[in-house]
């Protein structure tokens, strides 16, 4: 076992310890949303800078949440309630009402509102990428909502919305109406609305008013004028996921009033469960319990806060470790590029260094302008220093003299620390740091970092980057590329291109094409950088053939970089790079490519790139997800490749999908995900995605992401119909891309433990299915699914195991003694194909089912689930659960009452025409007859 891992379990405990001891107050910094005494504390809302300022929406929201509170408390029962909230004010909002923030930013709000970006749709959303169980990334309002009461008459009331996305948020339940099927057949083979519970009552409406029917649903299908339209007043009180805005709902649909037959989300991704089952289950119920009494919860308390001036402090490592694998020379690259092209105007910046003592090497300087910019580079460290030790407090505090000389305070301050030393001392000043305000973003270089480092960013809410020894990683300007400002505004923030490295060969070339696409283009930067003396040769050409060589980029012999900023706007398509190696020795040549947006009414295509779990112990994967946009909007069929660098070995590349199979849950969401389990080693893993798109529609109509808060079209109430106004569509139509784009983001860093040294037998199962789906047609049953892998969502696997009962708890509960399928003649495919599988159920399932207690169980509707095997058994998690109609029982009324009348008539009258036919053709030939009969007679006399 290594060094490391002997002491890092030590080191840990002693971590932890200290933690504990800490205040529950200042754990509470930076670390969102918290349940304490059966309150929330910590929620954050926070309003774009694109949002003209308007005092009623902050009136509006602290409404919004109050309702929100008492309801969600009678809905749980007497469990949660919001207590305290904190609201995000843009900076560009004049008003000086409103206190300073510390660690909260518009990137780690909760809920966010802003609007769609030319887009015309008020629907609040909530953006889920997990599955049944698991939280979602925020809630989306869009100002207009929040201000417009006249959309409260298809919404309802603004907290009841809240209470339906914070239960989307927080809980990972889904939708129970589907907008693409409004119904569906039951068991019995009746027709039924899509709903739930099912005791919402309603009525028909077809063109010229109300109608029965077998007006609307002709040969299965829901004729189009025709809509269901719910009675305003109910004594239905379920459920919240299905229609907030009905006064009489009140609750959640439980085990009682659950709809399973319903092919609505919340059944597909949760097996039928009921929302108040997946609730009660949350880490939320089990560490809390009703209120005693009968009294209702104190309303919220609202906190105002607003970002002041900006402010960073370069807190960087000097030590000798420092020395090694060129991690200065990448630090002084990355930092250089930092403070001359990402720092955006007017921020204040500062720089401090550290060994075993800290020392402030630049004291704030405000950019204004170029020459700013270029000042604070000439304090950048050139030298190490010959100590070995380390001491992040030491270099930490000195950050904070710095930033403190402007308001007295650290609130709200950025640190970006840069190390490669361990400090086993480093929890001496967690206190300090957590009550500073400061959030902390840490780069992490090598693999003698500090293994608690990441802590002081997890509990500051700061982002986690790793640095791997590897002469051609471009990790470090692709961790410094991905600090920005926080607020949200896309339109200023810097959007990076392209990232590579390549070790190139003396006098080979490195040579590539990026895409500037016409969203971007303003700022433009391309920075070259090298290892040894002197630049490469580089050749630009843009894509009407102009040409830029190395006498045309600004040159820094010390740092070895060379950059080239375009004036103006940048012309869209192919710009193509050459790096010719002049020097006599293999070396590292790099390029990195940024610019801005170029059009303040279009919002440019971004990609943010994360990990589920940053901490994890073998054989546990991560799952890695790039969130791929324009604005709000998913750009899907891109191509997105994830770059994964451990301490020591090989990159290892992943093609990330959106095909709602694996570990991605929701299709065509623009959230492209992948399981990750290659672990070469223990320690530290570097992420970076790559994202291109070739040209054509880039983004589709009806593609919004998320679950929605359902939009009544109207209500009757005394035999009235009361119609709301038609909803606006939040479609927006394809826009071209003459030349297609390309991304790149880091995506932080993660860690992993226990990773067995050399090879080891096979742990990782096929991953479960979660997009089984069932389809009845005459006796057979069809089945489709994606084919999942020999180890996760890779490979091959070797067998499918299908099961199926009558009995939805037998099939939930006892998947093991369901009646088995047989699948002998089916192979799986490779993963990622879609299966086909076709049977007849009713050979083995005629008889009535025998149930765990004895009882027997008559039903119409089949319940089926399925799991694969690899070739060494190991068997992946039981899928979804599917479900269709058996047969149409004989004393069953036949579905469309209607189209039965219509054939039966139209065979009664073919019958009667048939007959009519049949009796002159006899009559017409028995004439005939007597006819020839009568002319031979009469000859016969004339002879």
């Amino acid at each position: 076992m290594t060094q490391r891992g002997i002491a890092g379990p030590v080191c840990n405990l002693k971590f932890v310890t200290l933690l504990v001891a800490l205040s529950s107050e200042l754990l509470f910094l930076g670390a969102g949303v918290q349940l304490q005494d059966n309150g929330y504390n910590g929620l954050l809302i926070a309003i774009n800078p694109q949002v003209p300022e308007n005092q009623n929406l902050i009136s509006n929201i602290k409404e919004m949440i109050t309702e929100a509170s008492f309801y969600l408390f009678n809905a749980t029962k007497r469990r949660v309630f919001f207590r305290d909230i904190k609201i995000l004010i843009p900076a560009t909002w004049k008003a000086n009402n409103y206190s300073k923030i510390k660690q909260e930013s518009y990137e780690k709000a909760n809920v966010i509102v802003t609007d769609w970006h030319g887009a015309h749709g008020d629907d609040p959303y909530t953006l889920q990428y997990r599955g049944c169980g698991k939280g979602g990334k925020y809630i989306h309002f869009t100002p207009n909502f929040l201000l417009n009461d006249n959309l409260t008459a298809g919404y309802g009331s603004r907290g009841r919305v809240f209470v339906h996305e914070w239960a989307h948020l927080r809980w990972g339940v889904f939708d129970e109406y589907n907008n693409d099927k409004p119904f569906y057949i039951n068991g019995r083979n009746q027709i039924k609305v899509t709903r739930c519970s099912s005791d919402i009552t309603g009525i028909f409406v077809c063109e010229k008013g109300p109608c029965p029917q077998e007006n609307c649903i002709i040969s299965k299908l829901f004729k189009e004028g025709c809509t269901f339209i719910y009675n305003s007043t109910q004594n239905a009180t379920a459920s919240i996921m299905f229609m907030q805005s009905l006064s009489s709902v009140v609750e959640f649909c439980n085990a009682s009033t659950h709809n399973q037959e319903a092919p609505n989300l919340q059944n597909r991704m949760c097996s039928l469960r009921s929302a108040w089952d997946v609730i009660t289950d949350s880490a939320d119920f089990h560490h809390s319990f009703p209120m005693n009494g009968t009294e209702l919860p104190p309303p919220p308390t609202f906190s105002l806060v607003q970002a002041g001036d900006k402010v960073v402090c370069l807190v960087l490592d000097v030590s000798s470790k420092m020395a090694e694998a060129d991690r200065l020379l990448l630090l002084q690259q990355a930092a250089e590029f930092y403070l001359m092209q990402i720092v955006e105007i007017h921020t204040f910046v500062g720089i401090a260094s550290f060994d075993s003592k800290g020392e402030v090497r630049a004291q704030l300087h405000q950019i204004n302008s170029n020459d700013d910019r270029k000042l604070l580079v000439s304090y950048l460290p050139t030298t190490v220093s010959a100590k070995t030790e380390v001491s992040i407090c030491s270099g930490l505090k000195k950050g904070f003299e710095v930033v403190e000389k402007l308001n007295g305070k650290a609130y709200g301050t950025v640190m970006v620390l840069v190390t490669s030393g361990d400090d086993k001392l480093i929890g001496n000043c967690l206190p300090t740091v957590l009550s500073s305000g400061s959030t902390i973003h840490s780069i992490a270089l090598g693999s003698s970092a500090a293994p608690n480092l990441e802590e002081l960013s997890r509990l500051t809410g700061g982002l986690k980057f790793f640095v791997p020894d590897i002469s051609n990683s471009n990790s470090m300007i692709d961790a410094f590329s991905r600090i920005s400002s926080g607020t949200g505004d896309v339109f200023q923030q810097r959007i990076q291109l392209e990232s590579t490295g390549e070790n190139v060969k003396p006098h080979h070339q490195l040579k590539n094409t990026v895409t500037v696409d016409s969203t971007v283009g303003n700022d433009t930067i391309f920075l070259v950088t090298w290892q040894t003396s002197g630049p490469p040769e580089i050749m630009l050409f843009d894509p009407d053939g102009r040409k830029y060589y190395t006498d045309n980029f600004i040159t820094n012999l010390t740092f070895r970089t060379a950059s080239l900023w375009i004036p103006g706007t940048a012309k869209p398509g192919h710009w193509t790079y050459t790096l010719n190696n002049t020097h006599h020795s293999l070396q590292a040549l790099k390029v990195a490519v940024t610019s801005r947006a170029s059009n303040s009414a279009v919002p440019p295509a971004t990609v943010e790139a994360f990990v589920e779990r940053d901490s994890l112990h073998f054989p546990q994967p991560v799952m890695i997800y790039a969130n791929v946009r324009q604005g709000f909007y998913p750009i899907l069929n891109a191509t997105v490749t994830a770059t994964v660098e451990p301490e020591t070995g090989d990159p290892v590349t992943l093609g990330l999908l959106d095909d709602g199979a694996g570990a991605d849950v929701i299709k065509n969401d623009g959230i492209y995900s992948r399981y990750f389990f290659s672990f070469a080693v223990n320690g530290r893993y570097s992420l970076k995605v790559h994202v291109n798109h070739s040209p054509s529609i880039s983004t589709l109509a009806h593609s919004i992401p998320g679950s929605h808060a359902m939009y009544v079209p109207g209500y009757t109430a005394n035999g009235n119909i009361q119609m709301n106004a038609p909803r606006k569509s939040v479609g927006r139509n394809g826009e071209e891309q003459k030349w297609g784009f390309s991304r790149v983001s880091s995506g932080g860093s993660f860690s992993v433990l226990g990773v067995p040294a050399g090879p080891h037998p096979d742990i990782f199962p096929p991953c479960k299915i979660i997009d089984l789906e069932a389809v009845n047609v005459e006796e057979e049953l069809t089945l489709s699914w994606t084919a999942p892998g020999e180890d996760f969502d890779q490979g091959q696997a070797t067998s499918y195991e299908i099961r199926m009962s009558k009995s939805l708890e037998n099939i939930q509960d006892d998947f093991n003694n369901a009646i088995l399928v047989n699948t002998s003649k089916r192979n799986p495919q490779q993963a990622g194909i879609r299966e086909i599988f076709t049977f007849s159920p009713q050979i083995s399932t005629n008889g009535p089912e025998h149930q765990p207690n004895g009882e027997t169980h008559e039903s119409h509707r089949i319940y089926v689930a399925i799991r694969a095997m690899d070739r060494n058994s190991l068997k992946s998690a039981i899928s979804n659960i599917a479900q269709a109609s058996l047969f149409t029982p004989p004393n069953s009324d036949p579905v469309p009452a209607r189209d039965y009348l219509i054939l039966k008539g139209v065979l009664t009258a073919m019958g009667l025409i048939g007959i009519i036919c049949l009796i002159i053709v006899v009559t017409h030939h028995t004439l005939n007859r007597k006819k020839r009969a009568d002319k031979k007679e009469n000859g016969t006399k004339l002879l």
